[in-house]
């Protein structure tokens, strides 16, 4: 259990994108990491683009970035609802500063150019959000992983097993 003891929150919202919420929730799982599904507090379950429901956890607005190793923004249209509630944007403000892991796939880099964290950073998402992402100060770069200290960005589905390996190397320290 190569992540035992390491605590991850994945926030989750209406119209998150299936794959990249419950791919990387079974992946840190089976690594032996607590993972917690975070709400914005707007519903108690959340359904997927494809209406898949999850429920989560806890509320954002609960929870201590303190508390955990790292933080995983799914994309889809979620991250468009998350950046809404400064609650999320704190948390990942704080784990961001606090040099935790931050990742963020697809759409997921909305958060965290909502939430001031990717001045002068290197990072990918969709291509669909390229200029956002460059916009907020990014060096954007198109690889299906992109790792920049404690950030890590992906593009797409197709590149979760990539995002996940980076995700959980960094986890671990290396």
């Amino acid at each position: 259990m190569e992540l035992a003891g390491k605590r991850v929150a994945i926030l989750a919202e209406e119209m998150y994108e299936d794959p990249e919420l419950w791919y990387p929730y079974y992946r840190l799982q089976e690594a032996g990491a607590a993972v917690t599904i975070a709400g914005t507090g707007s519903s108690a379950t959340y359904t997927s683009k494809h209406g898949y429901p999850v429920r989560v956890d806890a509320q954002v607005a609960d929870l201590r970035a303190g508390d955990f190793d790292g933080v995983i923004v799914p994309g889809g249209f979620a991250p468009d609802l998350l950046r809404r509630y400064p609650a999320v944007l704190q948390f990942v403000r704080d784990l961001a500063t606090g040099g935790k892991v931050v990742a963020s796939i697809c759409h997921g880099p909305w958060v965290l150019v909502s939430a001031g964290v990717l001045r002068g950073r290197r990072a990918t998402s969709l291509p669909a959000i390229r200029d956002d992402v460059a916009n907020a100060g990014a060096d954007w770069q198109d690889a299906e992983v992109v790792r920049d200290g404690n950030l890590i960005t992906s593009r797409r589905p197709a590149d979760l097993p990539a995002f996940m390996r980076t995700v959980i190397a960094a986890l671990r320290g290396d």
